[in-house]
């Protein structure tokens, strides 16, 4: 079996369909695609799931014929899902920097998305990633993505 650390895999799941691509990380920069499975969507409607049981059959599918044809043993994905029950906003996280020469340190980058984070959620909703990104003030400012 080959080296698990050079392959990417993208998880797609829709409503009409579940892909699964595995890529093959060649040189620094270049990927090729080695694998693919697509299974039939079943148990998701309009980016939720209904039916757990089926969604994980289709899902179990999808994999199936990636690692098959790759040659791989699948065993984590970055994954694509959208729907109504994500929601992705902007929020500012403002911290005072301190230091000899008002330098930004990663501390104070990390202290600026904690602070970004710290905001009021509807009930059953949490933040699941933050992008943290600068604006022209040199401020910094993170985009974070929640779910139900």
């Amino acid at each position: 079996m080959a080296r698990k650390e050079r392959y990417l895999v993208g998880l797609d799941v829709g409503t009409s369909k579940v892909a699964a691509l595995v890529g093959e990380m060649v040189g620094e920069q270049n990927l090729d695609v080695v694998g693919l499975g697509v299974a039939e969507s079943r148990g998701i409607r309009r980016g939720v799931v209904v039916n757990l049981e089926a969604a994980v059959e289709s899902i179990k599918k999808a994999i199936e014929e990636a690692e098959l044809m790759a040659g791989v043993e699948i065993d984590s994905v970055y994954l694509g899902l959208s729907g109504p029950h994500v929601k992705g906003f902007n929020s500012r996280g403002v911290v005072a920097v301190a230091g000899k020469n008002r330098e930004i340190s990663r501390e104070d980058v990390r202290r600026a998305i904690d602070a970004a984070k710290a905001v009021a959620l509807p009930s059953g909703r949490e933040i699941l990633h933050v992008l943290p990104r600068t604006s022209s003030w040199t401020n910094r400012t993170a985009s974070a993505t929640q779910s139900a």
